[in-house]
């Protein structure tokens, strides 16, 4: 009986010391994770939401009050399926696009969101160019972003002949410049690109 009892004063005289650090140490923890948890709070704020029409900030392009008619054999006009949408450029690059400027609920990967891009000039021809040497770049002008991914130009043909196509992803929404270029030809136009 007397060696249990000294056995357990022995114990106690490590345990108590040690259960009294460990309470210490929980005490002081408890104390730092408020704090640590207004700091993650007050850091990680998240951005408001963008609007799904552009802001005035934003110059998106507009159709011109001279509409550009590409030459034969495409049609001066857009025919009535593409309701709200222009041709845009001059006879050695043009593409088409929207009126109201936005390009909204694109898919999205992980490089960004992604759209399609046509573009024409004249006299392309898709057998003799199957890749054209067009570039195409893309910069975000309201806040700082990396640059729109631009995959290599491919051929295409429909509806409205002969075109070239350029796959891109667009790492965030907002406000982009987009610049075509092809041998020594650019043509560039603003959209907004929303939720």
């Amino acid at each position: 009986m007397k060696r249990t009892f000294l056995i357990l004063l022995w114990l106690q005289s490590f345990t108590f010391p040690l259960l009294t650090g460990c309470a210490a140490a929980r005490s002081q923890e408890s104390q730092a994770i408020p704090q640590y948890k207004e700091v993650l709070q007050t850091n990680t704020a998240t951005p408001a939401p963008l609007p799904a029409s552009p802001p005035a900030s934003c110059p998106i392009t507009r159709p011109p009050d001279v509409p550009f008619a590409p030459p034969s054999p495409y049609p001066a006009k857009l025919p009535p399926e593409y309701v709200g949408e222009f041709w845009y450029g001059t006879p050695e690059l043009w593409t088409m696009l929207r009126t109201d400027g936005i390009w909204n609920s694109l898919p999205h990967t992980s490089d960004g969101y992604t759209q399609k891009l046509v573009w024409w000039r004249q006299d392309y021809d898709m057998y003799a160019e199957p890749i054209p040497t067009l570039t195409v770049t893309g910069k975000r002008l309201d806040e700082s972003a990396p640059p729109l991914l631009a995959l290599k130009a491919t051929n295409a043909h429909a509806d409205l002949g002969d075109m070239m196509m350029v796959g891109v992803s667009i790492p965030t929404l907002g406000c982009w410049e987009i610049k075509g270029q092809y041998n020594g030809h650019e043509l560039s136009y603003i959209v907004w690109v929303a939720p």
